[in-house]
C-alpha cells in the first residue's frame, strides 16, 4: 500500500472505538468524554503536532482540548463521533491561538521522539507518519498538513475530513493532489540522490 493512500477503515478499527459507547444507556457524557480521551489522546497529539508542526505546543493543545471537551461535556447529544469532536475541538483552539498570537511558524522537529509520530496500528509501516517521510509532510502548508493527517494517518474520509475543516469535498481533494506531487518530487529527489552518492 502506498502511504499516501488512505487507509482501509473496518469496524474494528481506532477510528470507531468510541462507538461502544452508545451501547451503554447508563453511562454519562462526562464519563463518555473521558473514555474517548483516552482512547484518542496519542491521536489529537498528532493532529496537533500536524497543526503547529511544534512538539511543545502540541502538548499544550492536547491539554487545552481535554480541558475544553471535559468542560463541555454537558454538550453532547451522541456518543458516537466523540473523536471528530475532540479534533474540532482541537483545531478551534489552534486557530484562536493563531489569531490571538499570530504564530504560524513551524518549529524544528528533530527533537520529537519518532515513537510518537509512529502510529502503533497494525499497517503503522506504511502510514503517512514514516519516518522517511515526515520532515516532508511537516514542510508542506498547513492546510495540506492537516488535510493529510485527517485522511492519510487518522482515516477520516473526504466527506468526514471537508465537514471536519468546513472546506468542501473539492478542497480536500484538490489539497490531497498537490501533497501526493510535492511528496512524490522530494522522495524521487531523495531516492536520486541516495544512489548517486552510493556510486550505483
Amino acid at each position: 500500500m502506498s502511504v499516501l493512500t488512505p487507509r482501509a477503515r473496518s469496524v474494528g478499527s481506532k477510528h470507531t472505538q468510541v462507538a461502544i459507547y452508545s451501547m451503554s444507556p447508563d453511562i454519562s457524557s462526562e464519563q463518555a468524554v473521558r473514555g474517548a480521551i483516552q482512547t484518542h489522546s496519542k491521536r489529537v497529539w498528532r493532529f496537533g503536532l500536524a497543526l503547529s508542526g511544534a512538539s511543545d505546543v502540541a502538548d499544550d493543545l492536547l491539554q487545552s482540548t481535554c480541558l475544553r471537551a471535559l468542560e463541555r461535556h454537558h454538550q453532547v447529544t451522541s456518543y458516537d463521533r466523540l473523536d471528530s469532536w475532540l479534533m474540532t475541538i482541537c483545531r478551534s483552539i489552534w486557530l484562536n491561538e493563531v489569531r490571538a498570537r499570530s504564530v504560524r511558524k513551524a518549529q524544528a522537529l528533530s527533537v520529537t521522539p519518532e515513537a510518537e509520530l509512529i502510529s502503533t496500528g497494525p499497517d503503522a509501516e506504511t502510514n503517512i507518519f514514516a519516518a522517511e517521510v515526515f520532515t516532508q509532510v511537516m514542510e508542506l502548508p498547513e492546510a495540506q498538513r492537516e488535510t493529510v493527517m485527517l485522511v492519510f494517518v487518522e482515516g477520516y474520509s473526504y466527506r468526514e475530513a471537508a465537514a471536519l475543516l468546513e472546506v468542501p469535498i473539492g478542497t480536500i481533494m484538490s489539497r490531497l493532489s498537490n501533497a501526493r506531487q510535492k511528496l512524490k518530487n522530494v522522495m524521487q529527489h531523495d531516492a536520486a540522490d541516495t544512489v548517486r552518492r552510493s556510486g550505483k
